[in-house]
């Protein structure tokens, strides 16, 4: 589920963004977000560990409704943001290259209904879902990236340093964080329904690290830099340049697409059942169905009053504050109770 839900991320908009904010040695700034995800990510899960069978909503409010108000709202707020971000921007993505006379309203609907059917199942049913599509679909997606470095000049990738650091204050590197911050705040949320190994989810961390500098550097070494940084997405029109003389699919484009559709998808019923779970704890007697169905349509009728594709990148710049406070603070928070929860229990002892 960690890699599944990371991969329908990153392959879309990050490229564009890390491109877009960087034009020589992309490398610094890939690396840095993936050591900040591997930093994050640890600390969330040693935190977790000193709360065995709670999730962050039975932790937080233990402590009080302060630590309620002031980190499970936001984070209800993100994951709401989240959803709103990733169906306009997933939609309009499915319009511009798979279904361009099919009104946009529509795919909105069809992705919506999907997710929301979904994320009213059991929280197994989701994961049994996420297994059963990676492997269905996991294996034509690594076909494809391994594959994909057949128009690569490698001569592109120099020069391999650059001194210079200011790609961290342009808006285009800290909207590329919704890859990288999006995916891992469900470990909080899934204990003691299921539980998870903790090495099995830095396996996960290790094997999605490559994906990051392959979406960026493939379309950077076909292309080179100034042209890739045209294309509003990059690794797309990398892979749609491939052509396989023994492979009966005229366009493998076509089914690299879907597959990490079908991951969005994924990711998005996950993260509104998330929302819903947030939801029951403010209003206890709305039942998980209902609750879900309302979210849907909210976040349905948000996305139709966005217009154009503008003013969704607008809505990445909108959430970057509550990006980075989510991201960074409910790890350290959960990390910090956990520390104060130990102590307090050795002094007790």
């Amino acid at each position: 589920m960690y890699i599944l839900t990371h991969l329908g991320l990153i392959f879309f908009l990050y490229p564009a963004n890390i491109i877009e904010s960087s034009s020589v040695a992309q490398w610094i700034p890939i690396f840095i977000g993936v050591i900040l995800h591997f930093v994050i990510v640890l600390i969330y899960l040693k935190g977790l560990s000193y709360f065995q069978n709670k999730n962050i909503i039975d932790i937080y409010s233990s402590f009080g409704k302060l630590w309620t108000f002031f980190l499970l709202i936001p984070t209800g707020l993100y994951l709401l943001m989240i959803n709103i971000i990733t169906v306009r921007s997933y939609s309009e993505i499915i319009n511009i290259i798979f279904l361009t006379k099919t009104p946009l309203w529509a795919i909105m609907l069809l992705i919506l209904s999907i997710s929301c059917y979904l994320s009213m199942q059991k929280l197994s049913a989701i994961f049994k879902t996420g297994f059963l599509l990676s492997f269905l679909f996991l294996p034509l997606v690594l076909f494809v990236i391994a594959i994909s470095f057949q128009n690569v000049d490698w001569r592109y990738v120099i020069p391999i340093w650059s001194s210079d650091f200011s790609f961290i204050k342009k808006q285009s590197y800290l909207n590329s964080y919704f890859a990288i911050g999006g995916g891992f705040l469900f470990l909080g949320f899934i204990q003691p329904v299921l539980s998870f190994r903790n090495t099995r989810i830095l396996i996960g961390l290790a094997a999605i690290a490559p994906a990051y500098l392959l979406s960026v550097y493939v379309p950077v070494l076909t292309f080179g830099q100034a042209t890739a940084e045209t294309f509003l997405f990059p690794y797309v029109a990398a892979v749609d340049g491939i052509n396989i003389s023994w492979l009966m699919f005229d366009r493998i484009t076509m089914f690299f697409l879907l597959c990490l559709i079908t991951f969005i998808m994924l990711f998005i019923a996950l993260v509104l059942w998330k929302t819903v779970q947030i939801t029951k704890y403010y209003i206890p007697m709305l039942s998980e169905k209902w609750a879900a169905i309302g979210l849907a349509f909210f976040i349905y009728c948000i996305c139709l009053r966005i217009p154009n594709w503008s003013d969704a990148e607008k809505l990445f710049q909108i959430n970057t504050p509550l990006r980075f406070y989510v991201i960074l603070l409910v790890p350290l928070s959960i990390f910090g109770l956990g520390l104060w929860k130990k102590r307090k229990e050795g002094v007790n002892g």
